[in-house]
Order: C-alpha cells, then sequence, then structure tokens
C-alpha cells in the first residue's frame, strides 16, 4: 500500500512538473518581413511596434495566458519566393502559433496560400486590396489599412463635381489597386480619373511619365481642378521630380497620401499639398498613442512613425484574440478575431467578420512647412508637416467587401 501511495505521488508530481513546463512553452510569432532593401525603414519600423504592441497589453510582461510571447524574426529580402520558404519554415520547423507578414504587398500575396495550406494565421502588412480580396483566405487578417482606405480618404481630400486627376504608380500590386480603388472614390464623389501611369518600382527618371500627366491634363477645359496623385512606397522621390518639371504651368496641383518622416522631410516642397494618411503621431488623441509617443521619445530620441503604429497595433490585436480565444489553437484564434474591437494608437479600431479587414478613421492633411529638431536625433530639419484638418471615421467611409 506505501509503494502504490508514493508511486501515485511520484506520478501526480510528475505531471505536475510536465503540466507547469507545457504552461511556460513561449507563444511563438513568426514576424517575416523585408528586413533590407528599399522597405528596410518600414519592416524596422513594424519590429519595433509590435515589440512595443506587445508590452503595452501585457503590462510589461510580454507574456499571455501564463506564458512568454516568443517573435521569430525572418528577412524575405524583398523576395517573393523567399518570404514562402520563410513562412512555410516557421511554421513547420519553428512551429510558430501565428505569423505578421511582409510589408510589400506582393510578397504579402505570395504568402497567403502559405497560411491555408499550414491552416495557420497570418496577419500580412501590405495594402492591395487583393489581399482582403481576390487572394484572400480565412486565415488572413489585415490589422493596417487597404487600397480602399487610402483611396476614399485621399480622394476626399480634393474631391469635387468636375476635378480631374492623373494617377502615377508603381507597376505592382500596391499600385495597381491603389489607383483602381483611387478611381472608383473619385467617381463617386464627382471627379475623375483621366490618365494612369504605371512605372517599375526601381524607377528613378519620371522625366517622360510626367510629360505624359502633364498632356493629360493641360490643355482640358472641362475640369474644375486639376492634380496628379502620386502612389508610391520606398525610394525613387517622384513628387520632387514631377514639381522640377513645373506642373504650375499648366494649374496642375500635386496630391498625395502620408509617408514616414524621413518622406515628409522632402514634403517640405509642397506647402499646402493635401492629402490622407493611415498616421502621424501628433494626430490621434488618446492614452494608447500617448504611451506610444512618450516612450518611443524616451526610448529612441524620436518620435514613433507611420509603421510603427501600425506594427504596435498588430501586437495589440494579438494580445487580446489570445486573451479572448483562451489559447493557441487556429480556429479558437479566428473565432475570437473576428468581429473584434481592440485599442490601438489610433483608437479603437474593428476586425470585420466578413473579410478580416480592420476598419479605422484616416487623417485628412494639408502639408505646413516648420523646422523641427524632433523628428531625428541630434538633427534640426525644414519638413512637410502634416496639419491635421479631419480625422475621417471609419463610419465615415464605405470600404468594400472584395473577397466575394
Amino acid at each position: 500500500m506505501k509503494r502504490l501511495l508514493q508511486t501515485a505521488a511520484l506520478a501526480a508530481a510528475t505531471a505536475l512538473t510536465l503540466g507547469a513546463a507545457h504552461a511556460a512553452e513561449p507563444i511563438k510569432i513568426g514576424h517575416v518581413v523585408g528586413l533590407s532593401g528599399p522597405l528596410e525603414p518600414y519592416a524596422k519600423q513594424l519590429q519595433t511596434g509590435l515589440e512595443m504592441g506587445i508590452e503595452y497589453a501585457t503590462d510589461g510582461k510580454n507574456e499571455v495566458l501564463g506564458r512568454p510571447i516568443k517573435i521569430i524574426t525572418k528577412d524575405t529580402q524583398l523576395k517573393p519566393d523567399r518570404a514562402r520558404a520563410l513562412l512555410e519554415e516557421a511554421y513547420a520547423d519553428d512551429e510558430v502559433d501565428l505569423a505578421v507578414g511582409p510589408v510589400s504587398s506582393g510578397v504579402a500575396l505570395a504568402v497567403l496560400p502559405i497560411a491555408q495550406q499550414y491552416q495557420k494565421i497570418v496577419i500580412p502588412q501590405g495594402v492591395a486590396n487583393s489581399i482582403t480580396g481576390q487572394n484572400w483566405n480565412r486565415y488572413v487578417f489585415r490589422v493596417g489599412r487597404n487600397s480602399d482606405q487610402d483611396a476614399i480618404s485621399n480622394a476626399a481630400a480634393i474631391a469635387k463635381k468636375g476635378v480631374c486627376v492623373a494617377t502615377l504608380a508603381q507597376d505592382y500590386a500596391f499600385g495597381r489597386d491603389g489607383v483602381s480603388a483611387y478611381e472608383q472614390a473619385m467617381k463617386k464623389r464627382g471627379g475623375k480619373v483621366v490618365h494612369k501611369e504605371f512605372v517599375p518600382t526601381d524607377t528613378t527618371d519620371f522625366t517622360a511619365p510626367a510629360q505624359r500627366l502633364f498632356n493629360s491634363l493641360k490643355d482640358r477645359s472641362d475640369c474644375n481642378g486639376k492634380y496628379i496623385f502620386v502612389i508610391w512606397a520606398g525610394g525613387g522621390n517622384p513628387l520632387s521630380k514631377i514639381k522640377d518639371m513645373k506642373p504650375e504651368r499648366f494649374d496642375i496641383k500635386l496630391t498625395t497620401g502620408g509617408n514616414i518622416l524621413p518622406a515628409l522631410v522632402a514634403y517640405s516642397e509642397f506647402p499646402g499639398l493635401e492629402g490622407a494618411t493611415y498616421y502621424y503621431y501628433e494626430h490621434p488623441n488618446n492614452k494608447v498613442n500617448d504611451w506610444l509617443v512618450k516612450e518611443h521619445f524616451k526610448r529612441f530620441n524620436e518620435p514613433p512613425d507611420f509603421f510603427t503604429a501600425q506594427g504596435m497595433a498588430t501586437g495589440m490585436f494579438i494580445v487580446k484574440a489570445l486573451r479572448k480565444a483562451g489559447s493557441t489553437d487556429t480556429e479558437a484564434l479566428i473565432g475570437a478575431m473576428e468581429g473584434m474591437k481592440f485599442d490601438s494608437p489610433k483608437g479603437e479600431l474593428t476586425m470585420r467578420a466578413e473579410d478580416h479587414q480592420t476598419l479605422q478613421p484616416m487623417y485628412h492633411f494639408r502639408i505646413k512647412v516648420e523646422q523641427r529638431s524632433n523628428w531625428f536625433p541630434n538633427r534640426t530639419v525644414t519638413a512637410g508637416v502634416p496639419e491635421l484638418i479631419n480625422v475621417i471615421k471609419a463610419s465615415d467611409m464605405d470600404i468594400p467587401i472584395r473577397n466575394q
């Protein structure tokens, strides 16, 4: 009898030890992102924001459900095939519970089938509508904005009856989806897109495309305002190149969306330019953004940027979903995420159940030229500051469901 009791006690102790060990196993998040190449600044901001979002949402403990959170980062080098292989590696070898995906739309689209194959969640950071549209599957959730949100908010910034716009964009999913959505948004508001230019992503000479844009607008007498709308990510600086060709000769104005702080330095050439942006650190007014701005200044001696906020929102979304699901089970997480409201530096956001696209506000701005000594450590710059004109509420934007 004594031996039986000893055996039972040993078995119970072993079970408790194994249970504690299992509980302490980390929740693993794969971060498959382009840390080298022209979108490197975006990726680094996303990494910082993701870490800060998890920290904020867990009160600095970096654990949830009694388990530590571990981020495993992999560099796609902006190569679709490499991204696919790395996401597969993350799911199969690293056994991540879910993944945060690439910021490049073209690369993000390449990895979506891998999530479906492994039946694991991926949260891509690209903007193209097709990510939560025609290429969507039920394992795809997007916390960032889509092309429709960019397009509708930017159209709202300048649109009125009779406005004519010619567009310039990069020739891949981000640019083409953006222009398509912008054209529809302008039409709904009484404007029209009269010409579209698509150029390679690495274009640096914009002379010929700009001349075609000018030619499409300069002799039109039916326009109540003429604009060139630029959709661009990474290097090249088409806005400055087009400005050097003096579009004002033809009463043509430039318009574009927001960007990261280094790009906004170049916006100092465009006082009065209007557009709409996903985030600028002085726009939102809430306690999450207050914390992010204060902590980012404290740690890095500079403000959080465009994609820092998106990364933080992603981290907060993941933590809330894990708590709500009560586990890392994919089906439980999908159930928790669909329709979920969650906090972010932009305020409360909603993950739409039908297509897993986050509904969120955007910010209508006008460029004001100012000297800024706090944008970068130990450096004062003349900057194009996106002065807030209006918060465009999520409820004021009719974002189509494109996966049906």
